[in-house]
């Protein structure tokens, strides 16, 4: 769930014959024209808001959690080597962040302070291991046929951008889109089957979740690849067709028109070309793996887009819950998401089940974002 960066030069590799064949540069909500580039704005620590000591500790665990898949990165290294010895105490965590890390206010292109904050969550639904009468849907894992190119073997500034396509005799030409893939099937093996092919959407959405077997078991699952078609969202097109204001689209309210029109809920999924496929994860406690391949911590790891925060960040987040009561911590850029663009943009991890599911859904409030970032290092649209 990587939403790409396009800058002109790239935007004409994507026309490229060969590439044209494709649905675009790999990730997920695709762009057609170059975004504008994010602007830091360099503060101090007095311009953030106040957190508890346990949120305080909570984000800077969440963040340090991250430091062994960061041990050779360039901009983390140095943070990370000195966090090691720092005492999870409130006052050596402060003195730690002030004195490594410089505080830089994300503003959007229209210089607003202001941005979306959404939420999302592992989801838990009812499946089996075998189809049946009531458990018909299939969850996928990696297509035999699918084919991923790598460009950064070519072209080195499209690092971790890749296409994806079939092969027909010589000739790589797009992979199936979703409608394609419900009506005809794929040629990938089935790793569950769920009973709602909502479900298997909001699992698509989510990235990761957890299939409740009849024996009591859990089975995990996580992102593996996607088609390569870029991710429309469905709330967008239930909007478009005049079914809900665009103010009152939360998962809830999808899943309720998903309930009383079961006649159109195909045409609803079709609307969103991008089909996820999924792999296994071992059974554990733990949270479900972001882009980052670490432990996702409820509350206090995000998804965000790349392009604008380099994965591994530490952030300064102040938004408020659906209910208004206030979050004001710090937190970690451990995830991406097709859906997840722009400067002052970030989607919370509320953690498993029911109650982080209604908290996610119903996710859409203004918040501020702060950058953290090493002192002495070029900020990101700068190296």
């Amino acid at each position: 769930m990587i939403t790409p960066r396009i800058h002109w030069r790239r935007l004409l590799l994507c026309a490229a014959p060969f590439i044209a064949l494709l649905a675009g540069c790999d990730g997920g909500a695709q762009k057609t024209e170059p975004p504008t580039a994010a602007t830091y704005v360099s503060g101090n620590w007095d311009d953030l808001p106040a957190v508890s000591d346990s949120d305080l500790q909570a984000g800077f665990n969440a963040w340090y959690s991250a430091c062994a898949r960061l041990a050779n990165d360039p901009v983390w290294k140095g943070p990370c080597s000195a966090a090691t010895p720092v005492p999870t105490t409130t006052a050596a965590i402060r003195d730690f962040l002030k004195t490594q890390l410089q505080v830089y206010a994300l503003r959007s292109a229209d210089r607003s302070k202001h941005g979306l904050i959404t939420g999302y969550y592992e989801p838990i639904y009812r499946g089996s291991l075998e189809r049946t009468e009531e458990t018909a849907v299939p969850v996928h894992g990696v297509p035999d046929d699918l084919v991923v190119v790598a460009l950064d073997s070519l072209y080195p500034e499209l690092k971790g951008k890749r296409l994806r396509g079939r092969l027909e005799g010589r000739t790589l030409k797009p992979y199936d889109d979703a409608a394609t893939i419900a009506r005809q099937g794929v040629n990938a093996p089935v790793l569950a089957w769920l009973s709602d092919p909502m479900d298997l959407q909001f699992l698509q959405i989510q990235g990761s979740g957890r299939i409740q077997l009849d024996n009591g078991q859990q089975l995990r699952i996580g992102y593996a690849d996607q088609n390569g078609h870029p991710y429309k969202p469905v709330g967008r097109w239930l909007v478009e067709q005049g079914q809900l204001k665009k103010e009152d689209v939360t998962m809830g309210r999808i899943h309720e028109w998903a309930r009383a029109n079961p006649d159109r809920v195909s045409e609803l999924l079709a609307s969103n070309p991008s089909y996820v496929f999924f792999s296994r994860r071992p059974d554990s406690n733990e949270g479900p793996r972001g882009s980052l391949n670490v432990p996702l911590t409820a509350g206090y790891s995000v998804a965000i887009d790349r392009k604008v925060i380099p994965l591994g960040s530490l952030l300064w987040l102040s938004t408020t819950r659906p209910d208004g009561s206030a979050v004001v911590r710090p937190v970690a850029a451990q995830d991406t998401g097709g859906a997840i663009a722009g400067e002052v943009r970030a989607d919370l991890f509320w953690g498993t089940g029911t109650e982080a599911g209604e908290l996610a859904g119903n996710m859409k409030q203004q918040g501020e974002i702060w950058l953290l970032w090493p002192k002495g290092v070029a900020l990101p649209n700068a190296q």
